[in-house]
């Protein structure tokens, strides 16, 4: 394909000027919380300071290392453990459903796992991190979702925009924030893949830096689960224009693999699940964390 595509290179993993070109045309990554080496100026109690990476200049693909603290993970964790069968009842933090995406002529995948929407005053955590992080309004902000892959479980090759029929509600999905919750060792699968982009050049080298040890997807980026670390990446420009060169897929699991993920939209997003389930309610949440994390 004839399609613009520009790999990061390994010198380039943090430069500010070159993430700030990468996001230019996207929803806005807050550069000002990183220093000169993409270290975060805040620190957590007990925990190592964010660590940015520019893993594909064009598009853009981001990883935060230390996005989540291990108390952070574990309470995730533990939200899928105590919700495990809560089918559609909406009682608790969470409801448990087949994992859903936005159907769409453009992406017929198969997806096999689950996944619980949650109530956003649950998830603040979450939900303040990605404000810090990417300059976004609480209203922009889709239902939090917990996902689990069981052994052998996988989501094949799809893209995250919605279909024009389904842009009533916030429009457009602008970028994707996912956090893996566990590690997976390279040869257990559950990588974050992207079909159309090249893994990270070694300058020195010119050799692709691979992100796993599976032979099919040596040629493209794939993005390995660390507990904690955060993935960013933009379906579509800010104008709302989808952009086709994102089209990823979780690859098979061999081991359990758990992640938190979450949507910003365009505009004010409203949730239809749980039941009543409104940003308004996380506000007060949302602003202790970012006080917390200063």
């Amino acid at each position: 394909s004839d399609v613009l595509r520009i790999p990061a290179t390994d010198s380039d993993e943090f430069k500010k000027e070159k993430v700030a070109e990468a996001i230019l045309h996207h929803v806005g990554v807050n550069l000002d919380i990183f220093d000169e080496n993409g270290q975060s100026i805040h620190e957590e109690n007990g925990s190592s300071r964010w660590k940015l990476k520019l893993l594909h200049q064009d598009p853009p693909v981001l990883s935060v290392e230390n996005f989540f603290s291990e108390a952070d993970v574990e309470k995730y964790k533990s939200m899928i453990e105590s919700n495990e069968g809560s089918n559609g009842g909406g009682s608790g933090d969470a409801v448990q459903l087949s994992s859903p995406t936005f159907s769409s002529s453009l992406s017929l995948s198969r997806r096999t796992s689950t996944t619980w929407f949650c109530k956003y005053e649950s998830m603040t955590c979450l939900l303040a991190k990605a404000q810090a992080l990417l300059n976004v309004d609480l209203k922009q902000m889709e239902e939090p979702q917990l996902v689990r892959y069981r052994t052998g479980e996988e989501f094949s090759w799809h893209y995250d925009e919605i279909p024009a029929a389904q842009l009533r509600n916030g429009g457009q999905r602008l970028a994707t924030l996912l956090v893996y919750l566990n590690d997976l060792e390279d040869d257990r699968g559950g990588g974050t893949v992207f079909r159309d982009l090249k893994p990270v050049v070694n300058e020195s080298s010119k050799r692709k830096k691979r992100g796993s040890s599976t032979k099919e997807n040596e040629d493209q980026l794939t993005v390995r689960p660390k507990s904690g670390t955060a993935l960013v990446f933009f379906p579509a420009f800010k104008d709302g224009k989808p952009d086709p060169r994102t089209l990823h897929k979780g690859e098979v699991a061999l081991d359990t693999k758990m992640i938190a993920q979450l949507w910003i939209h365009e505009q004010e997003y409203q949730a239809s699940v749980p039941e009543n389930n409104l940003q308004v309610d996380a506000a007060s949440g949302v602003r202790e964390e970012l006080e917390r994390l200063g």
